[in-house]
Formats: structure tokens, sequence, C-alpha cells
């Protein structure tokens, strides 16, 4: 195998073919496109491919984001990735050289890179897996849910709704007696409304927003590619609810969103939600993923809100392994903790034993 930017020529078209590759491929995600990399430049990230070939063409890889977060230092971060074959001879292989071309971009850094992050979507620690550190959720800024909760589509819309918990279809019921009604809006006066929703529901729920222009670049970038819209749940005028979603190989995914506490009484949100996912499946989409629920046997934890408002939907809980670091320079990687240790009260483990992780499966 080798590790290639190879034909064909241009960057572009190398992008476009592991896009494709991408995909098709179920057991990764939209932070795997080159779209996805080029809209993370506008918040400071650059970015490079590890893509690995044999006579066949690609066999897995990984796009690779680079963040500078303190005068000469950065780390790398691999976001859904990296995308390894599923049998665990060629998947070592193939992560293997990933790595190893990794590391010869490294030694060729002119900044002190302190660590590689990685977030694959497996459901389980391949056993050729060494060396890296399971970072607990919430632990800093810079790391993604890996718990979530996925809405099989592929049944008929009354399985949909009959898997769903009591309460989410009587919800749904609801706000349907009351004439709430669902749109899609990704204009200007659109992208202002969702940001007037998501910045309340932020402060409600305490979480840390992300700025306005974050999403005027990303809302921007979907419309542009169709690979995702801005929905609200309106009710007599008001618009109540908000999502943003993203369509990447045979899911939505729910990213942002919120909803405010006015008429509360019309279950807004549920038929938003429901909605989402009629659409979805008219596109011959496979999975809803709610994107984010509280890890198992954490009732304490700061989701814990939306955690139960997103079961009510049904569907299977979905446990990824954790967040793993890869640590290049200790000190450097140190002094990385020590300035993020405030975000989080829940600190940095050991390295990760090999221990298997189980799931329920779905959304896959």
């Amino acid at each position: 195998m080798s590790e290639a930017m190879s034909p064909p020529h241009s960057a572009t078209d190398r992008w476009k073919v592991w896009d494709s590759f991408v995909e098709a491929r179920p057991d990764t995600g939209f932070m795997q496109t080159s779209w996805w990399a080029d809209f993370r430049t506008t918040v400071g990230y650059d970015h490079f491919g590890a893509i690995i070939k044999d006579k066949n063409g690609i066999v897995g890889g990984a796009t690779v984001q680079r963040f500078p977060y303190a005068p000469q230092r950065c780390f790398y971060y691999i976001q859904d990735g990296p995308v390894i074959p599923g049998d665990e001879a060629t998947g070592g292989e193939v992560f293997k050289a990933i790595l190893e071309y990794i590391e010869r971009r490294r030694k060729a850094e002119t900044e002190t890179v302190s660590h590689l992050r990685i977030e694959p979507r497996w459901l389980r620690l391949p056993g050729f897996v060494s060396g890296f550190r399971a970072i607990p959720p919430l632990a800093d800024h810079y790391l993604e849910a890996r718990d979530t909760r996925c809405i099989d589509l592929r049944p008929s819309e009354a399985a949909i709704l009959a898997q769903m918990k009591p309460k989410g279809r009587y919800n749904i019921g609801v706000a349907q007696r009351h004439g709430v009604t669902v749109i899609e809006d990704t204009s200007n006066q659109g992208l202002a409304d969702f940001l007037r929703i998501y910045k309340r529901t932020a402060i409600r729920q305490e979480l840390r927003a992300k700025p306005p222009s974050y999403f005027r670049t990303l809302v921007s970038t979907l419309s542009s590619l169709q690979r995702g819209s801005v929905f609200f749940a309106e009710y007599r005028g008001m618009r109540l609810a908000t999502a943003l979603v993203v369509y990447f190989g045979n899911r939505a995914t729910y990213f942002y969103g919120g909803s405010l506490v006015r008429h509360r009484r019309v279950m807004a949100p549920y038929l938003l939600h429901f909605e989402i996912m009629r659409r979805a499946k008219a596109l011959g989409l496979e999975w809803y993923d709610l994107w984010g629920i509280a890890p198992p046997n954490e009732p304490d934890h700061p989701w814990r809100d939306f955690t139960v408002f997103k079961a009510k939907f049904g569907g299977v809980e979905v446990h990824l392994v954790r967040t793993l670091d890869y640590v290049y320079d200790e000190a450097a990687y140190d002094r990385y903790v020590a300035g993020e240790r405030d975000f989080g009260d829940r600190g940095f483990q050991n390295p990760v034993p090999h221990e298997r992780t189980l799931s329920l499966g779905g959304c896959e």
C-alpha cells in the first residue's frame, strides 16, 4: 500500500475521489469530507489528506485537521475517522500506514505538534490500537459527542411512529392538533431566526454557544452544496423551534438547534423532528441521527434534559469509542491539558486499555 495524493492530477479531483469514497462508507461521517475541512479553515484549522491506496484504489485514510492552539504549538485532529477496512488484519495495516504518513508530516512541521486526536466511528476498540489516551466527554473544547441516538427511517411512517415512546407520539399529535407547521428557510431571515432561538437555548441550557459567523458560513456551505437545511416549527406565525440538519451518506444529522419556552404546551419541537424524519425518508435517507446524548449511567450529566427529550423518539442508542489522543510531545501535551482543564471537570484519563466497548448498534 502507499500513501497517495496521486492521479487524478488536480487537487480538486483528488478530493472528489476521496469524498465519493467516504460518502459510500457507513462507518464515517460528514466531518471526513473535503467540504467540511474547507469550512473548518474559516475557524482556524487547516488540513491535509492521509489517503491510502492499493492497485484497486482507495482502501482507507483520513482528512487530518491541524489546529494551532498556542504560539508555536498545534495538534492534529481526525473527526469521524480515520476510515479503515472492517477486517482486523487489513484494518490494522491501513491504520498503521495512516499513522506513519502523519508522523512524517509531523516531523516536517516548524511548530511543535503536541498530539493527534482521533474520533473514529468505531463501536469497539480494535486490538491493533495502542498507545492512545481516552478522553472523556466535555473534557475540553476540541471534541465531538461520542454517544447519540439514531432513528431507523427504513420502516413505514406508521412503524416509525409506533416504535416511539407513547409520550413522543402523543406530543406529535398535540402539535398537529394545535396547527403547528414545519418549514425550511435558509434565507438571511431564516439564519437570523435560527441564531435567535439557538442563542436563547444555549443560555438556558448553560452551553457554550458558537458565534454567529460560524453558522453564517456553515449554512451557506450546506445550502450551496445541497448538503443540509434549516427547519423551523411555527405556531401562529411565531417560530418556536429550529434545527440545522446535515445530509451525508445514508444519514440526516440534527447538528444544532433549539427551542423557545414560549407556547411550550403546543409541543412544537416534537413535530419539528418528526417532519424532518419524514422529509429525510422521502430523500431516500435511512437514519436520523439526533447527534449527542449523555453517556450511559450518568443521570446527572449536563446533557440529561435533551437526552430525555430525544429518547421519546425511540430508535437506538449508539455508543462510539471515546475520543482518543496519541501524545507526541509530553511537555507540550501537559501544557495543552493545563490550558483546557478549567473547561471541564472530568479530567484526562490514563492510556486507554484494550477493552471492548459495547453498543446497541444502529446508525450504520
